[in-house]
C-alpha cells in the first residue's frame, strides 16, 4: 500500500467530528452546559490545529468558524436552536471534506483499512484480516500435524506386533534363544519409545489447537467496533429528516456496547440510515396529528441493539401512525405489483411481505426525504447481503417495528458442509431452513425445471452438481440429500450427495485472479491446506431457479491436473486458470502429499513447484519418471528459480517445461498444456 499522508488524520479528524456532532446535537435539546461547551470548543481547535499541520486549510477554516458559534456561550453554555443547527451544518461539511481526502487504494486491489470504512472507527482491518489468513494457514498445519501423529498410532501398533511374533516360541533351538530375546528387547523398547513420542506429540498437537483457536478468536476482535459509533448519524439523521417535514422528534439509541465487525457495520449504516428516515417519512405524525390523536407532540424513534447469540439485532421502533393496509394496496396496484381484485383480499401479514418485496411506497408524495419505496428495498438488500434478515411489524396508530439481524462477523461464520461427487463446498449456515431426503420420485416438472414438494410449498430444485459444474440438468437417479435454503425471494431445495456436518470457519476472500462467479462468497481452507469454496446463498438461490437445461450432448471426462505448491496463493491461481479452462484440479500441498495421491487415481499432468519443504520438485519429476505407471505422465515445474543451472536440471529430471514466476503468463502455460496434451 503506498504512503498515505492523511491516514491519522483522517482517525483524529473523525473522533473529533463524532464528537462535536454529537456534542451539538445535545446543544441543540439544551442539555448541555457550560462544561460540554467547553469540551466542545477544545475538540474544534484540535481540528483547526490537526487540519494545519497536514495543510487542509479549508477544514481549519471551518473548525473556526465553529470556535467562533461556540465562543460567546462559553459562560452561559445556553446555545440557541438555530445556532447548534449552524454547527451541525459545518460539522457536515467538514466531514465531507475529510472523505474527500485522497486515499492511496490498497495492495491487491481490497477494500481500504477499517478507519475509511465507518466514521471514528480507528481499525485497521487489513492488518487484522492478514493476521486472519496466516492463522487459518497455521491451522491447516496443525491439521496436518494431527494427521502424522495419528499416523503414529499405526507404528506403535506394529511395533506391537513385531514384539508378539518376536516372543518366546515353542520349539524354538536353543542357539536362537539369544538372540530372540536380543531383537524381543529391542522390538519392545521401540514399541515403548513409539507410543511415549505419541503422547507427547498428541499433547502438544491439542496445546497448539487451543491455543490457535484463542489466537483466532483475539484476531476476529481486532476486527469489532463498538455499534455506538452508529448512534449519533442516525440521530442526525432523524432530526433533518424531521426539520424537514416539520416533525418532531426524539431519538433514544441503547445497546451501543455491543461489537460488530467493521465490514458489516459500514453497509448496515447505511441501511439504517434508511429505515430511520422511513420511521420518520412514514411513520411519525405532525404535531397537530398527534396532538389530535392525544399523543405527545414529538414522536419517539428508538433504536435498541441486541446481542442474540452470534448475531446482532437492530430494533428500529416508532410511535407513529403504523403501515395503513389501505395505503399499501393502492400503492401495490399503481405499481403494478398486484391486481385490483387480488388487493381487495390482501391482510395485513401480506401487504407488510409486499413492502419487503421492495418497489412500493405508501408516502403520497416524492419529496427529499420519502416517496419512492427505497428505503425498505435498500434495507432488505443490505440484510441479504450480510447473510442477515430484516423483518416488519405494524400496528395501526401504535407504530412499526423494523429489525435488520446480522452476524456478529463475516470472517469466522457457522456452515454447513457439503458433498457433491467427492467435492466439498459450504453454505453459510444461517442461510439453510431444513434438509430433505428427496427420492427420484418425488421430483416433478414445472415448467422448465425440477420441483420438489415442502409440506404444502412447492421448491424450484436443482443438484448442485449441475450449478457448480453445469451439466444437463437431471434429476437424481436414486434418492439424495437435498437442503433448503432462503433468500430474499424466498426458498429453494439444492440437491447433494451428503451433508457432512456443520462447522465454525474462517472465511477468505477469493484470490483477485480466480474467474469471478456469482456462486464465490469466498474460501476456508481444509485439512492440508486444501481450498473449500463457501457458496453465496444469493447466487445459489438465483442459479437454481433459473435451473436453464443445457442441450444433451455426450459427456467428455476432463483431463484431470495434480497442481503441487506449498504457497496457498499459488495453489489457488493456478486451479482458477486451469479450472477456468475446463480442465479438472486436484491440489497438494507437499510432494510427499502428491505422491501419495498418484496412487490414487491417473492424473494427465502435473504442475510442481520446485521449493517446497522435504521433497523439492525436482526430486518429484525425477520419481515419477523412474515408475513405470507415472513416467508417461508430463510435468511442468513453475519456480522463482530461473538460473540456467535450474533450468537444465529441469531437463535432466524429465520436466517437460519450465516456467518463471515472474515471468507467468496465463496464456502462455494453458498453450504449454495444450502442447502437452495434444
Amino acid at each position: 500500500m503506498g504512503r498515505d499522508p492523511y491516514r491519522y488524520f483522517r482517525i483524529e479528524a473523525r473522533e473529533l467530528l463524532d464528537a462535536l456532532g454529537q456534542g451539538a446535537l445535545d446543544l441543540e435539546k439544551g442539555r448541555a452546559g457550560p462544561e460540554a461547551v467547553g469540551r466542545l470548543l477544545r475538540a474544534a481547535h484540535t481540528l483547526k490545529g490537526a487540519s494545519r499541520v497536514v495543510k487542509q486549510a479549508e477544514i481549519a477554516e471551518l473548525a473556526h468558524k465553529v470556535e467562533e458559534e461556540l465562543a460567546p456561550h462559553r459562560a452561559s453554555g445556553a446555545v440557541a436552536p438555530g445556532r447548534a443547527g449552524e454547527i451541525l451544518r459545518l460539522v457536515a461539511e467538514m466531514a465531507a471534506r475529510v472523505d474527500g481526502l485522497d486515499q492511496p487504494a490498497p495492495a491487491g486491489g481490497g477494500r481500504a483499512g477499517g478507519e475509511a470504512v465507518i466514521h471514528a472507527i480507528p481499525i485497521e482491518v487489513d492488518e487484522a484480516d492478514a493476521v486472519l489468513r496466516m492463522l487459518s494457514e497455521q491451522g491447516t498445519h496443525l491439521a496436518a500435524l494431527r494427521d502424522e501423529v495419528g499416523a503414529l498410532e499405526q507404528a506403535s501398533r506394529l511395533a506391537g506386533v513385531l514384539a508378539d511374533q518376536l516372543g518366546p516360541r515353542r520349539g524354538a533351538a536353543a542357539g536362537d534363544g539369544a538372540a530372540a530375546a536380543k531383537a524381543l528387547a529391542i522390538a519392545e523398547d521401540l514399541r515403548a519409545q513409539v507410543a511415549r513420542v505419541r503422547r507427547g506429540l498428541w499433547a502438544a498437537a491439542e496445546q497448539a489447537e487451543r491455543d490457535h483457536a484463542e489466537l483466532v478468536g483475539a484476531a476476529e476482535k481486532l476486527r469489532l467496533a463498538a455499534t455506538g459509533a452508529l448512534f449519533t448519524p442516525l440521530e442526525r439523521a432523524s432530526r433533518d429528516a424531521a426539520m424537514a417535514l416539520g416533525k418532531r422528534v426524539e431519538f433514544i439509541a441503547s445497546g451501543g456496547e455491543n461489537r460488530l465487525d467493521v465490514a458489516v457495520l459500514s453497509p448496515l449504516r447505511q441501511a439504517l440510515l434508511h429505515v430511520v428516515r422511513n420511521a420518520v417519512a412514514h411513520g411519525i405524525e405532525t404535531p397537530l396529528e398527534r396532538a389530535a390523536a392525544g399523543k405527545p407532540e414529538a414522536g419517539r424513534v428508538e433504536l435498541r441493539i441486541e446481542r442474540r447469540a452470534h448475531r446482532l439485532a437492530f430494533v428500529c421502533k416508532d410511535d407513529g401512525r403504523g403501515i395503513a393496509l389501505e395505503a399499501v394496496r393502492r400503492a401495490a396496484v399503481e405499481r403494478g405489483v398486484i391486481a385490483p381484485a387480488e388487493a381487495e383480499t390482501l391482510d395485513r401479514e401480506q401487504a407488510l411481505r409486499l413492502l419487503l418485496r421492495g418497489g412500493i411506497s405508501t408516502s403520497g408524495s416524492v419529496d427529499g426525504v420519502s416517496g419512492r419505496g427505497v428505503g425498505l428495498d435498500a434495507a432488505r438488500e443490505v440484510a441479504a447481503r450480510l447473510q442477515g434478515e430484516l423483518s416488519v411489524t405494524s400496528d395501526v396508530g401504535a407504530g412499526t417495528t423494523v429489525e435488520v439481524c446480522v452476524p456478529v462477523t463475516l470472517s469466522s461464520m457457522a456452515v454447513l458442509f457439503l458433498d457433491v461427487g467427492g467435492t466439498v463446498a459450504a453454505l453459510p449456515l444461517a442461510s439453510v431452513r431444513r434438509a430433505l431426503r428427496v427420492a427420484p420420485g418425488e421430483v416433478s416438472r414445472s415448467g422448465d425445471r425440477d420441483v420438489v414438494f415442502d409440506g404444502s410449498e412447492v421448491l424450484p430444485f436443482l443438484p448442485l452438481a449441475s450449478v457448480l459444474r453445469r451439466e444437463p440438468r437431471r434429476g437424481p437417479a436414486r434418492a439424495c440429500s437435498a437442503v433448503v435454503v432462503q433468500d430474499g425471494a424466498g426458498r429453494v431445495a439444492v440437491g447433494v450427495d451428503r451433508v457432512i456436518g456443520v462447522e465454525s470457519v474462517l472465511v477468505q476472500p477469493l484470490p483477485p485472479l480466480c474467474p469471478p462467479s456469482p456462486l464465490g462468497a469466498g474460501l476456508s481452507l481444509g485439512a492440508r491446506g486444501v481450498p473449500r469454496l463457501v457458496l453465496d446463498p444469493e447466487g445459489l438461490a438465483r442459479a437454481v431457479r433459473a435451473g436453464a437445461r443445457a442441450p444433451a450432448r455426450a459427456v467428455v471426462a476432463a483431463p484431470r491436473v495434480l497442481v503441487v505448491d506449498d504457497s496457498l496463493t499459488t495453489r489457488m491461481l493456478e486451479q482458477g486458470i486451469l479450472e477456468s479452462a475446463g480442465y479438472e484440479v486436484d491440489l497438494a500441498v507437499s510432494a510427499e502429499e502428491a505422491l501419495a495421491r498418484t496412487s490414487q487415481r491417473r492424473y494427465a499432468l502435473f504442475v510442481v513447484d520446485v521449493e517446497m519443504p522435504g521433497m523439492d520438485g525436482f526430486e518429484f519429476v525425477a520419481r515419477t519418471r523412474a515408475d513405470p505407471d507415472l513416467r508417461g505422465t508430463p510435468a511442468i515445474l513453475v519456480t522463482s528459480r530461473s538460473s540456467a543451472q535450474d533450468r537444465l536440471r529441469g531437463e535432466e529430471v524429465g520436466a517437460r517445461a519450465f516456467i518463471v514466476k515472474s515471468e507467468f503468463d496465463q496464456a502462455q502455460l494453458l498453450r504449454t498444456i495444450r502442447e502437452l496434451l495434444g
